[in-house]
């Protein structure tokens, strides 16, 4: 997906904030207000902005522990493990992967006991590895926004 410099300052401030007035977003990428609005709608058509959503902190509310699960469907079990984890709101992110485990899941709980009870709910149907998260160095981010020019 191409993007000329002026998407690219319109979609870097609105990671930093979703929130902003159309204004300020104008202002920060040197175009009128209808001028940015066009430009969100262009790229909301394009599928380059899927939304706008806002930044929750697990711990503030009472989810202190988060746990990186790599789950491994028994035979046959795949659809159920994959509605499984669907269901439980405590999985907060879950990607299918390649290799030996079918899925990498991200849970946030309150407490060690409430993650065992998590995974003794998809024990019978797959296997699954748990690393504690201690520290989140990198947040989910987009990946770099490549500018290309005119013509190419």
């Amino acid at each position: 997906m191409k993007l000329d410099e002026t998407d690219r300052k319109i979609i870097e401030a609105l990671i930093r904030d979703a929130r902003m007035s159309l204004k300020e977003l104008a202002t920060q990428a040197g175009l009128s207000s209808p001028g940015v609005s066009e430009r969100i709608r262009r790229l909301q058509e394009r599928g380059v902005i899927r939304g706008f959503t806002a930044d929750i902190d697990p711990k503030a509310l009472g989810y202190s522990l988060q746990a990186i699960v790599r789950i491994r469907p028994l035979p046959g079990k795949l659809h159920i493990v994959r509605q499984l984890i669907q269901d439980i709101p405590e999985f907060c992110e879950c990607d299918k992967v390649t290799g030996e485990d079918c899925f990498i899941a991200r849970l946030a709980v309150p407490s060690i006991e409430l993650l065992d009870g998590i995974l003794d709910k998809i024990s019978d149907k797959a296997e699954t590895s748990t690393a504690i998260v201690k520290s989140q160095p990198i947040q989910r981010r987009p990946p770099p926004l490549v500018v290309t020019e005119a013509g190419d």
